[in-house]
Order: C-alpha cells, then structure tokens, then sequence
C-alpha cells in the first residue's frame, strides 16, 4: 500500500484510495488549525498544503486509473463517490494492472484487445 504516493502512472484500490482521503483530510485539517492558532499566516496555509494537494489528486487519478477511465475525471463534481464506491476494471487495462490481482492472468495486445 502506497507505493509511490506521489506519482499519477498505475492504478490503487478502494482501500488505499480512502485511507489517502483520510489522511489528506486529518493533515490539512492540523495544519490549518495549528497556523490558524499561531496567528494571521493564513497564507501559510496554502503554502504547507501544496504537497498534500499533489498526493490527493496523484491519489485520484490512480484510481481513476483503476476505473479506465483518465485521471482528469476526479474533477467532475461529485465524481469521488463514485471513487469510493464502485468496483475496478476487471484484469488489465490500458493504466496497468489490476492491484487486486483479479483477471491479470490474460494478456493485452497492442490495440487493447485482450487475447
């Protein structure tokens, strides 16, 4: 679990995909209230946040990976439930292999058919 975090190549589960959520959300959430009680920094906020914008979006689109469909989808409203709940593409797609190991066993040739 969180093999290069950073990174927007590959595809995550469910799983991982909420627990970066989690994480994303409590981090922001100290950071902001620990510049927020020292003083007016607030523009120290933005500043201290932009890794952890990078890790959620490079999250997001791993999983939108996982779904086959292009990282940019995480910016459609709402889009994240649909993250969240629904299940990956079965075995291989274009994005790479399936993290839960269900269907890798069937190859893909050059125009994405499977053989």
């Amino acid at each position: 679990m969180f093999k290069a975090p950073f990174s927007f190549s590959g595809r995550i589960r469910r799983l991982e995909y909420g627990f970066s959520l989690i994480i994303d959300y409590i981090l922001s959430f100290g950071i902001s209230y620990f510049i927020l009680y020292m003083g007016s920094y607030e523009w120290l906020i933005f500043i201290l946040n932009i890794p952890l914008y990078w890790f959620i979006f490079a999250q997001g689109a791993k999983r939108c990976h996982d779904r086959g469909n292009s990282g940019w989808y995480q910016l459609i409203p709402f889009y994240v439930l649909w993250m969240i709940f629904a299940d990956s593409d079965f075995g291989i797609n274009q994005y790479g292999k399936n993290p839960k190991g269900v269907g890798n066993q069937s190859e893909i040739d050059e125009i994405g058919n499977y053989l």
